[in-house]
């Protein structure tokens, strides 16, 4: 068998297993649509100018923090468990090549990235008459930043998952970060030219800030571009810091990566 067909089938069990912990899955899938509801509440009306409701701006904003939970934290938690239950020694002594491992957490996050997203719509669309883009040309870009912002988060969450000295470290190592990526991104306070230029700029260093934008121009009509720190949705520079990502965490995973607790 190959890698990929082995990765497929380890993907199919790690979605089993996790999808039998119902306490992750309601978290994981209700965090961003939760969140969303509140923000949508509290932030009602339109942006100035513009005639987009607020919500429909949040709703870009949140698909990317969607994604980040759904991959950084689910694979620095999980890869952690594996770690400190003996899970990883166990697989290491197979047959199964490692890569297929890693293969088959990329197909958990994808999948639960995914279902994450139209879960979030589904709320946006229901409560808040957030509008879906109607044209493919919004759908690739959808899909480009989506699958960018899936592998970079994911390799960064393995990568981090070795700074977590136990599973029940792990949630607050992860989560430090990506509560306070939100803030400075601009995914709670929106616009974001309303932060300071240097929070932004220590932003853009990192994937969140690209997928939010990318995603907010999916969802927002092309003359909202004005309300980003540069006035335009910057595509070619959200590929490329998001790419650039992908190589940074698959060479952290490659420094740092170990299958047992050392």
């Amino acid at each position: 068998m190959s890698t990929l067909t082995i990765g497929a089938a380890r993907g199919g069990l790690e979605l089993r297993e996790f999808f039998r912990r119902k306490e992750a899955v309601v978290f994981t899938f209700a965090l961003p649509a939760f969140i969303l509801l509140l923000l949508g509440s509290v932030f009602s009306g339109d942006v100035p100018h513009l005639g987009v409701s607020m919500s429909q701006l949040l709703t870009g904003s949140m698909v990317g923090a969607g994604i980040l939970s759904t991959s950084f934290i689910t694979l620095g938690v999980g890869v952690a468990t594996d770690r400190e239950d003996g899970t990883l020694k166990r697989l290491r002594g197979t047959p199964m090549p490692a890569a297929a491992y890693f293969l088959g957490k990329l197909a958990l996050v994808a999948v639960a990235s995914l279902a994450e997203v139209v879960l979030l719509l589904a709320v946006g669309i229901g409560l808040y008459d957030v509008k879906l883009p109607t044209d493919a040309g919004h759908w690739l870009t959808f899909a480009w930043v989506f699958a960018l912002g899936v592998v970079s988060c994911s390799l960064l969450g393995i990568a981090a998952s070795g700074l977590a000295k136990s599973s029940r470290s792990a949630p607050a190592v992860m989560n430090l970060p990506f509560i306070g990526l939100q803030f400075i991104s601009g995914v709670f306070i929106s616009p974001i030219t309303v932060l300071p230029a240097a929070m932004v700029g220590v932003a853009s260093f990192f994937p969140l800030k690209w997928i939010a934008q990318g995603m907010r121009s999916v969802f927002l009509p092309d003359e909202a571009a004005a309300l980003e720190m540069a006035g335009t949705w910057e595509h070619g520079t959200t590929a490329l810091v998001l790419g650039a990502w992908c190589v940074v965490g698959l060479g952290l995973c490659l420094a740092t990566f170990r299958w047992t607790h050392e």
